[in-house]
């Protein structure tokens, strides 16, 4: 089997030769590799399963850093990161681009969409046996919050519900616009990412995400069903509240699956028919903490339940972080490309 086919019919609950297997780094993390294999290309020799292009808010990253500022950098909605510090991939927003709930002076990027399909291109055109797969970060309440900051928009859930029923209408409609020109490109699937859950339970609660959220996501996933293409989420934490409502507006796949959180062998059961799990081996405890026997032990034995008849993407939990030992990561790769 490719490593297309794979994944095709993983998500469909088939069982496969290998299950398929996708690992991902952070910048650090990744240096720490290279100089641990003494090979800069190493991830292109993991055998990964998924190729993907993403979105996050910055068409051209490499001009966005602010002249000025070092390490500061400026997306196309005009929000600071700030990665001067720790975080190096996302980093610490430094401004407000919405610092009150009004919509009157704010109008969202125009998107440059020929850097868009020259990258979608390429992606159709690879000769990679890959799934291949265009990534939306940030989809929702991430850019909400974003823009107007974190405990300002879930308080304009409660207080100004019209200014933030307007603000994710319009960010919906910036997706969309992308969406659909993905969806005229040879793509397999559309990955979103909008971290909902915390540790234990959601950001803002079942009642507020069905109000806000879900009608917004509805309309995204319905249009990637309709041209026959999978969809895929990203969203960290326990949203298990979720899973129920996520499965009947189409998601196909659900990835950040923390074993910190959820039984996996009781998620198999209650849901491994309806919903797929990309992830499931954990950044959090296991990998920065276990010994290399254990890594190999663990990993083994999450593949064997969540791989059972299909619906598993086995890989990290997230982008692997900094702390994790090299040599686990050299065990993780060892397991996947020799089942």
């Amino acid at each position: 089997m490719t490593r297309r086919e794979r994944v095709i019919q993983a998500l469909k609950h088939k069982s496969t030769d290998i299950i398929p297997y996708n690992i991902t780094f952070t910048i650090p993390q990744k240096q720490k590799m290279a100089e641990y294999f003494g090979d800069p290309d190493f991830i292109d020799k993991i055998g990964n399963h998924i190729d993907t292009v993403y979105y996050s808010g910055f068409i051209n990253e490499a001009e966005s850093e602010m002249k000025d500022k070092p390490g500061y950098f400026v997306d196309d909605f005009g929000v600071i990161w700030n990665r001067s510090g720790i975080d190096k991939d996302i980093g610490v927003i430094d401004n407000l681009v919405l610092p009150e709930p009004d919509l009157k002076n704010f109008r969202l990027p125009e998107i440059d969409f020929n850097v868009l399909r020259r990258q979608y291109q390429q992606l159709a055109d690879s000769e990679r046996d890959t799934f291949k797969m265009v990534d939306i970060g940030f989809t929702m309440f991430e850019r909400a919050w974003t823009l107007r900051g974190m405990e300002n928009f879930l308080t304009d859930m409660l207080i100004e519900p019209s200014f933030a029923h307007e603000l994710l209408d319009e960010i919906c409609e910036f997706n969309m616009r992308i969406i659909n020109v993905a969806l005229e490109y040879d793509i397999d699937a559309i990955h979103f990412g909008d971290d909902w859950g915390q540790q234990r339970g959601l950001i803002m609660g079942p009642r507020l995400w069905r109000e806000f959220i879900k009608p917004r996501m509805k309309r995204m996933f319905e249009a990637v069903k309709s041209k026959g293409k999978f969809v895929s989420l990203h969203s960290c934490g326990d949203i298990h509240e979720l899973f129920p409502d996520l499965i009947e507006i189409g998601l196909d796949v659900y990835q950040t699956f923390q074993p910190e959180i959820y039984d996996i062998r009781e998620f198999k059961r209650e849901y491994g028919k309806d919903l797929a799990v990309w992830g499931g081996i954990s950044t959090q405890q296991l990998l920065p903490y276990a010994t290399p026997e254990e890594v190999r032990r663990v990993t083994i034995e999450t593949m064997k339940i969540l791989g059972e008849n299909g619906g598993y993407i086995a890989a990290p939990t997230h982008d692997v972080p900094g702390d994790v030992p090299p040599e686990n990561i050299e065990v993780l790769i060892d397991v996947f490309k020799n089942q």
